[in-house]
């Protein structure tokens, strides 16, 4: 009989100003999966598509692959399902996806599609895997956390990663269920018949959910541009000054508490969300960032809290309380008179969200 599930993905904000591949926000703006799968279908086990179809409905799906090893959704999943033991999707699936997550843009768009793939490998093949395994799955694609760990458990997340390579002490995995043995055995059958596959480390990254104050909304303002995350990244030092760390890690600290404070202070969470690891070596590639991270600020913008790339940009993301609008006017004026005709804008107003991905069985 076919089983249909529907897997739900939230846009994330990575960095959070001084959070630099440690904190993630999750926001009300979603990747959705329809999953159909056909258990009355024979299987072909020599399926050249894997035995899955994808198809893409809505906005935001211009130039994603339907074939289903370039497809970054499908392609994870079929990476997870390989390190379990299947060539293959155990039973013919079809996919209908609607992603509302603009591409490119900073708000998590590729980590979600990870996050969706993990998930949809679990419930293809049954594999009762913990949320640890999925977030450790999802960082071999991946490689860091802040957008993933906030997509799969939702809110406000901070993250490290351990150095595999190092003397750092790597806690013992905790006791495992009758469940998560059996998938444990599957990994290692696997590996044992094709060493080229890729087992995630256990206990590669460990995260923790944090206060944010339900008061807080986030304004999201989107150029209508992309930036590649690998070109974002290029622009960074290899090294940096010992006091340009130390200013992030001291707002790193006030700002992990002041988010989820229950009297919200906003000159004490806007001098926090400064940063001098990334923010500066991007002005360059967002027309009006300097301006925008200099000028507003919570005394001549009332309402707003603090002001930062959402991620590896370009989306501009602000942290506010009220004057939801108005803040949002402010920044678009910006990039509105830029040269070259400026640079056009959608604006957003997010909700912080509590629920990472999510996965229902629909009748």
């Amino acid at each position: 009989m076919p089983v249909k599930y529907e897997i739900n993905v939230p846009a994330t904000s990575a960095n959070i100003g001084p959070g630099y591949d440690v904190l993630g926000l999750s926001l009300s703006l979603y990747l959705t999966v329809n999953v159909h799968i056909d258990n009355d279908a024979p299987t072909d086990g020599d399926a050249a598509n894997y035995n899955i179809t994808i198809l893409y409905e809505g906005e935001n799906s211009d130039g994603l692959s339907l074939d289903p090893r370039k497809n970054l959704i499908t392609d994870t999943a079929i990476y997870v399902l390989a390190c379990n033991g299947f060539k293959q999707f155990p039973h013919p699936t079809t996919l209908r996806v609607n992603n509302n997550i603009p591409l490119g843009r900073g708000l998590g768009s590729s980590g979600a599609a990870v996050v969706a793939g993990v998930v949809l490998a679990d419930i293809v093949g049954s594999l009762g895997m913990s949320q640890q395994r999925m977030l450790e799955y999802c960082l071999m694609i991946e490689h860091h956390p802040d957008n993933v760990a906030a997509a799969l458990l939702g809110g406000f997340v901070a993250n490290y990663v351990v150095d595999r390579d190092s003397s750092q002490a790597i806690r013992p995995t905790e006791r495992l269920s009758d469940t998560e043995r059996m998938q444990r055995g599957r990994e290692e059958k696997a590996a044992a018949a094709n060493s080229a596959i890729a087992i995630p480390p256990e206990n590669i990254c460990q995260s923790v959910r944090l206060g944010c104050s339900p008061k807080i909304k986030a304004v999201a303002i989107i150029p209508q541009f992309e930036l590649a995350t690998s070109k974002a990244r290029a622009v960074l030092p290899e090294k940096y000054a010992p006091n340009d760390v130390v200013f992030n890690l001291q707002r790193l600290a006030i700002l992990t508490t002041a988010l989820g404070s229950d009297t919200l202070n906003p000159w004490l969470i806007y001098g926090a969300m400064a940063d001098k690891v990334h923010q500066p070596y991007r002005m360059h590639l967002i027309p009006g960032l300097p301006e925008i991270l200099t000028t507003f600020n919570p005394d001549n913008t009332p309402g707003l809290l603090g002001i930062c790339l959402s991620g590896a940009g370009p989306t501009i993301l602000a942290l506010a309380v009220s004057n939801f609008e108005e803040i949002a006017a402010k920044i678009q004026s910006v990039f509105a008179r830029q040269p070259n005709g400026g640079v056009a804008t959608e604006y957003k107003l997010l909700e912080i969200v509590g629920d990472g991905a999510t996965c229902v069985q629909k009748s």
